[in-house]
Order: structure tokens, then sequence, then C-alpha cells
């Protein structure tokens, strides 16, 4: 049952992503956003096989891990830079307190490094997942309308 709750939330975090994307005019906001997507196409990999909707595909699981943590690393220089539009998301906590937001960046980037090597099994997984959600949640939480 905490599995199924864990993914539930990681896919409720990103179910909004698409739509809200629509109409951002700001390029560099719009490719915040996509840098976000990516991170949430690769969860959701990981969720369907978690959920067992897909097949455990172990090259496959380590290669979505790999995908976040590449997008994590890229995502503090996406904020460097404090620009906004009516369609983001973003608190303005990020530029008062930019130090903490990379740190929060860094930690996904560094879970996902290493589950990017460590995914062996389906059972894995769950453990994957609540682990990269939690970091999602804290950054989001602090930093996300």
């Amino acid at each position: 049952m905490m599995r199924t709750n864990t993914i539930l939330c990681v896919a409720l975090l990103f179910a909004g992503a698409a739509f809200a994307h629509s109409g951002v005019k700001n390029a560099a906001v719009k490719a915040r956003m996509d840098a976000m997507s990516g991170i949430g196409a690769e969860m959701k990999i990981l969720g369907q096989m978690a959920k067992g909707v897909t097949v455990f595909d172990q090259t496959a699981a380590r290669a979505a891990a790999a995908g976040i943590a590449k997008h994590a690393a890229g995502t503090p220089v996406l904020f460097e830079a404090d620009e906004d539009d009516p369609k983001s998301e973003a608190k303005a906590e990020i530029w008062t307190n930019f130090d903490d937001f990379v740190k929060k960046s860094q930690n996904l980037e560094g879970i996902a490094a290493g589950l990017s090597t460590t995914i062996a099994s389906e059972a894995d997984l769950g453990i994957a997942m609540k682990s990269l959600g939690a970091s999602c949640h804290a950054c989001h939480k602090a930093y996300r309308e």
C-alpha cells in the first residue's frame, strides 16, 4: 500500500505539467519547464515499471535514473536568471534562497546517479520511487507554486 501511495503521489506531482506549459512566452521559463517535464517523463518510466504497467527492464530503469540525474545537474543553471512568466510555477524564494535550491537539485542528482547503477530488480523500484519522490517533493514544497 505504501508503494502504491508513493507512486500515486509522484504521478500527481507531474500530472499537470503538460497543461501548464502551454502558452509560455518566456524562453528561459519554457526551458525550465521542459527540463522538469524531462524528469517527469523519466519518473513515469520508473513508476510504470513499479506499478507493473510495464515489464521491469533493468537497462531502461537505470537509463531513466541517469536521465533524471542529467536533468537535475542542469537545473541550477536554468534558474540562475530570475526570469518569470505568467505560466511559471517557480516561487521567488528560488532566487532569495538559491544556495538551498541548488543543494536540493544536487541531492536529486546524487540520488538518481546512484540509482542509475544500482537498480537491479523490480523490488528496487519502490525504494527508488520513494527516495526520488521525496527529493522532488522537498524542492517543490519550497520552490513551486
